[in-house]
C-alpha cells in the first residue's frame, strides 16, 4: 500500500512539475541558454562576437541545452516533492496496519 501511495505521490509531483515547466520554465530557459552561450562564445573568441553560421549555430545548441536543463531541474523537483509527499501520506496508514497486525499475534 505504502509504495502504491508513493509512487502515485510521484507521477502527480512530475505532472504539476511539467506544468510548471511549460508555465515558467520555458522562457528563463530560453534566455539564460542564449545568454550563457553568448558570454562564452565572448570569452573564448575574445571581444565582440561576429554572427557568422558557427555563432548561430552555438546559440541554437546553448537554447535547447538551457530549455532541457530547465525541464529536467523541474521534472525531478516535482517529482521528489511528489514522492516525499505520497511517503508522508502513506505513513500513518502503513502505522496502523503495523500496529493491527502486532496486537493479533
Amino acid at each position: 500500500m505504502k509504495n502504491e501511495t508513493v509512487e502515485a505521490g510521484m507521477k502527480i509531483g512530475v505532472m504539476t512539475g511539467g506544468l510548471v515547466f511549460l508555465v515558467f520554465g520555458i522562457m528563463p530557459g530560453f534566455y539564460f541558454g542564449s545568454f550563457g552561450t553568448l558570454i562564452l562564445l565572448q570569452t573564448l573568441m575574445g571581444g565582440s562576437v561576429e554572427p557568422t553560421l558557427f555563432v548561430r549555430v552555438a546559440i541554437v545548441i546553448g537554447i535547447a541545452i538551457g530549455i532541457a536543463c530547465a525541464a529536467v531541474l523541474s521534472l525531478s523537483i516535482g517529482g521528489l516533492v511528489g514522492a516525499a509527499m505520497g511517503y508522508f501520506v502513506s505513513e500513518p496508514a502503513a502505522q496502523q496496519v503495523k500496529h493491527e497486525t502486532a496486537e493479533k499475534s
